[in-house]
């Protein structure tokens, strides 16, 4: 345990990834922490293995999860509430729900987008408020969460987000009902 603790601090993107590929069934706190700081790497599949290993632990890890969305780091705060909604851990959407007034737009987006996924129709309002994001990423996540939820958008809700002249945005307002 203490040479993967060294190499998942210390070690060249290589050794984190073969280091992390391996510990999908992890249950110690120590290394779970370890892995969750991944989630904020500077190397991109460093983040993707971390993410991956998350998912794919099958024991009880949520408390390490729900725990790690107050972290200083966005990416962290972001990518584990999507490991979250991943793992289906209903019991997160009350911690999640926070993560929609984040300073941070990516945070607040993977929040939504965690919601969404989670099908948290306690969340309808958080969805709808989302649509007036100042993000257009935020607005999207909304926009995907409120189709898949089929929740109702006002006419005049619509009509500001077509304002936008987003592609994107356009092909989801035409799938609302």
């Amino acid at each position: 345990m203490e040479n993967i603790s060294k190499v998942l601090e210390s070690g060249n993107n290589q050794e984190k990834i073969r280091i992390l590929k391996t510990m999908d069934n992890i249950n110690n706190p120590i290394i779970l922490e370890k892995i969750i700081s991944k989630l904020d790497d500077d190397d991109i599949q460093v983040r993707g293995e971390a993410f991956s290993s998350l998912i794919l632990n099958e024991n009880d890890i949520s408390n390490f999860l729900i725990k790690s969305l107050n972290s200083t780091s966005k990416n962290i705060r972001g990518f584990a509430s999507l490991v979250l909604a991943n793992r289906n851990e209903v019991n997160s959407i009350p911690e999640i729900i926070k993560l929609t007034k984040d300073k941070r737009s990516m945070v607040r987006s993977c929040a939504i987008g965690a919601l969404g996924h989670l099908k948290a129709e306690n969340a309808k309002e958080v969805f709808l408020e989302s649509l007036l994001d100042s993000n257009i990423e935020v607005r999207k996540s909304a926009l995907h969460a409120i189709i898949d939820l089929r929740i109702s958008v006002s006419e005049e809700r619509k009509n500001e987000l077509k304002k936008e002249k987003d592609a994107e945005l356009e092909k989801l307002l035409l799938k609302l009902k």
